[in-house]
């Protein structure tokens, strides 16, 4: 079985910075890419970073130059540096990874269970 488990999230105040983490554990063969989604209340979930294997990045618009992803692949874990955060970032931050648990099998679609990030203004 594979776990996703986010850590971070909290209350911060407009113009402040919140680094989320996600580490994947349990039957790991490999990890293609790991994202971070946001859904806020009302809202539909939306992609907000993504990276792949290799580390290439692609981000949401509206959080291009505020937000970094990164990955630690020895430690299966990503991780999102958000800065300069807006009231309108305030959502539910999910983990998400593309996992393969064993040689030969296909990658399977796993996600966290969600931390919430909180912005004042």
């Amino acid at each position: 079985q594979v776990q996703l488990v986010e850590s971070g999230g909290g209350l911060v105040q407009a113009g402040g910075s919140l680094r989320v983490s996600c580490a994947a554990s349990g039957s790991i063969f490999s990890i293609n890419a790991m994202a971070w989604y946001r859904q806020a209340p009302g809202k539909q979930r939306e992609l907000v970073a993504r990276i792949t294997s290799t580390g290439s990045t692609n981000y949401a618009d509206s959080v291009k130059g505020r937000f970094t992803i990164s990955r630690d692949n020895a430690k299966n874990t990503v991780y999102l540096q958000m800065n300069s955060l807006k009231p309108e970032d305030t959502a539910v931050y999910y983990c998400n990874a593309l996992i393969v648990q064993y040689i030969g099998s296909y990658s399977g679609n796993y996600w966290g269970q969600g931390t919430q990030v909180t912005v004042s203004s």
